[in-house]
């Protein structure tokens, strides 16, 4: 980005915008990715998938274990494995509403994808929030915002009752957990909503949002969303900073190296955050 692009105010979020996040917790941003990107992004996910699947090792492993059984998947720390998904960590479309809403100075705290094209046995995670100590409870009664978690739908998302995210506006600012019931229900509770939206789609949420893949009804459902978690630079929550080798690190341009700590590279470089 030249001086002058960063000296311009950033289109987004717009009033609008900021007033619905903070209110909701979350944003739908419909057909927020060109088709060709959209299949670029799409191609390198199931390239990546059949690249791991054969008995696949890295000199770090994944801090999560990696779903390669059957035809769903679910895997994690991306960056190293096609360079549009390095290309997507500051992706500057995106870069106005994670700076507008979240950090100036954001840090990676995750990459993952979610590629599900049969209803699996066990479906999603359950209702959850997201953040470490089981989504940092211990901070309450409101939880800060932490995380900012960007998900991209890469399948045709339009229609519900196919694992879309679902989520519960504005519980992000709630006192209280979802009663035990509710939780458990199937056909969701009163006040969940999922986010339905068209390949390209974007959405971003707030780590102290309730949410999890919503039901699987839709006999031709498919799921695959690629999701990029960002975190303030003051924080490290997540070890993918560095699970990642050091001629992959050695190799990142500036601009990409500052959504690392200056520690995780060789020699280490000193920060004033």
């Amino acid at each position: 980005m030249t001086a002058a692009l960063a000296a311009q105010p950033a289109m987004h979020p717009t009033a609008a915008e900021r007033f619905f996040f903070d209110n909701n917790g979350y944003l739908l941003l419909e057909d927020f990715l060109p088709p060709d990107l959209t299949a670029r992004l799409l191609v390198a996910v199931e390239k990546t998938i059949a690249r791991r699947r054969p008995g696949y090792t890295r000199e770090h492993p994944t801090a999560f274990k990696e779903n390669l059984e059957g035809r769903n998947a679910r895997i994690f720390h991306l960056l190293d494995e096609d360079p549009v998904f390095l290309e997507m960590l500051d992706y500057a479309p995106m870069m106005e509403y994670v700076h507008g809403l979240f950090n100036a100075q954001p840090h990676l705290h995750s990459t993952d994808v979610i590629y599900e094209v049969e209803k699996a046995p066990h479906h999603g995670l359950g209702w959850h929030m997201d953040g470490i100590q089981a989504g940092y409870r211990n901070l309450r009664p409101h939880i800060p915002f932490l995380q900012f978690k960007v998900g991209y739908y890469l399948s045709d998302m339009s229609q519900p009752d196919q694992g879309n995210l679902t989520l519960v506006p504005g519980s992000h600012k709630g006192y209280f957990e979802p009663d035990a019931a509710d939780l458990r229900n199937p056909a969701l509770f009163p006040g969940a909503v999922q986010v339905c939206g068209r390949p390209g789609s974007a959405f971003i949420f707030h780590n102290g949002l309730w949410h999890t893949g919503g039901p699987w009804t839709k006999p031709d459902g498919k799921r695959i969303v690629l999701y990029y978690g960002y975190e303030h630079p003051w924080m490290l929550a997540c070890v993918e900073q560095w699970r990642y080798s050091k001629q992959f690190l050695a190799s990142l341009p500036p601009e990409k190296r500052a959504f690392f700590h200056g520690f995780v590279f060789d020699p280490p470089e000193y920060r004033t955050l």
